[in-house]
């Protein structure tokens, strides 16, 4: 289960980022999740619920934000959302797209005290 260690990641990250500004707890944090990062979502949520236990995340509302894939064809341009690393063009049917967005995970905002 990569999910639990990507969740140590983030906390690991929240955490370092809230010290290095003098703060004692954080209250919010935002991530935003792309469809195509490679995540199972609940179990991500499972890890987290588990990993901010006795951390500067203990209380803090975590807000995630799914972002849908979409890919532009390198053969005629068309942009158009994607379901998986290699859906072809609905417009020209070439299979040379590039994913331009849906595989992110990262941390957006961190709010601390």
């Amino acid at each position: 289960m990569h999910e639990l260690s990507i969740a140590q990641s983030i906390v690991e990250l929240a955490e370092q980022q809230a010290r290095s500004h003098k703060a004692t707890a954080i209250e919010e944090l935002e991530l935003e999740i792309g469809s195509l990062a490679g995540v199972e979502l609940q179990s991500l949520e499972f890890a987290l619920e588990s990993s901010v236990k006795g951390t500067m995340l203990n209380d803090a509302r975590i807000v995630r934000h799914d972002i849908k894939a979409e890919g532009r064809c390198g053969d005629c341009e068309t942009e158009f959302p994607v379901e998986t690393l290699f859906s072809p063009c609905p417009k020209c049917g070439s299979y040379a797209v590039k994913i331009i967005r849906g595989k992110e995970l990262r941390i957006k905002s961190i709010v601390v005290k």
